[in-house]
């Protein structure tokens, strides 16, 4: 494989799993500086342990870290600095399921906290990562991991619909502003992708799900999204900037009620709560009719 990506310095968030672990993994393979951050410790250390198994220990750091807190943010940032000595692409990526169940039942709490980890954090991303590239002075690029449940109803529950959206519209703003600057923001938009978020230890019915669900007759995986991070990240995409790259099997062009009955939380049919995903933190999952006393 090319090393392409040979001395840059790459930070992955939500990299311990999923998308995330396979975005890092190929960047590894590429020759670039990895800098992990995700919230799970146990999954990271494990990352790590991988990683050096494959020879990769020398590319590789892993920073625990809460997107939704700024002061996390700055510190996984600076990370790359005293450890590499530069930045040069952001991946924006961490995410949980977020809040779920009828919009009249959805708690503020739970609407604040996926809010605030695929929303806000994306925010802090691009601000603490734009200082650096800006510093810097030779441009760069910034991905964020939005979904096609922001293009549209019913894709998704309603928050995480709504913070997706937000993605979406805060990096074309992000991408009109820092033009100037030569750094480049971009959005993956990815549908049903099989990893441990969506199949909950439940690969093979997620796999017969997922793929009866779109156009295409083969799953997504985590390796599909990693190569579009590849060519965002790449200069293949130099005069793209401000655009979401939809990665859906053609999900999305088969209509807009492809995935109504089957993506729009339908896993949690008759509950409410908040999905913590591949956290390590204990999602809270009630019965709506308990829920109602």
């Amino acid at each position: 494989m090319s090393k392409r990506f040979q001395d840059k310095v790459i930070i992955v968030t939500g990299g311990a799993s999923g998308m995330g672990l396979a975005t890092v993994q190929r960047f590894l393979s590429e020759g670039a500086n990895v800098i992990v951050g995700d919230l799970n410790e146990k999954n990271g250390e494990a990352v790590l342990e991988e990683a050096k198994a494959q020879g990769y220990e020398s590319q590789i750091r892993f920073v625990a870290a809460d997107v939704s807190k700024e002061s996390n943010i700055e510190e996984l940032l600076q990370t790359s600095l005293s450890q590499f000595g530069r930045l040069d692409i952001l991946f924006n990526n961490a995410g949980i399921g977020g809040a779920f169940g009828p919009i009249t039942e959805i708690e503020e709490e739970d609407w604040d906290l996926t809010e605030g980890v695929m929303l806000k954090g994306v925010f802090f991303g691009i601000k603490h990562a734009a200082r650096i590239l800006i510093e810097q002075g030779e441009g760069g690029s910034i991905i964020n991991t939005a979904s096609v449940a922001g293009l549209s109803g019913g894709a998704g529950p309603a928050a995480y619909s709504a913070v997706k959206a937000g993605v979406i519209n805060l990096t074309r703003a992000a991408a009109v502003e820092l033009a100037r600057h030569k750094i480049r923001v971009n959005c993956i938009c990815p549908g049903g992708i099989l990893t441990p978020l969506v199949h909950r230890g439940n690969p093979d019915m997620m796999r017969d799900r997922l793929t009866k669900l779109q156009p295409w007759p083969e799953v997504g995986e985590g390796k599909h999204i990693a190569g579009a991070v590849v060519f965002l990240a790449s200069d293949d995409s130099e005069f793209v900037t401000g655009h979401p790259l939809i990665v859906d099997g053609g999900l999305t062009a088969a209509g807009p009620s492809a995935g109504r009955s089957n993506m729009g939380g339908s896993m949690f049919a008759g509950f409410k709560g908040l999905d913590t995903g591949t956290t390590g933190v204990t999602p809270k999952i009630v019965p709506m009719e308990k829920s109602k006393k």
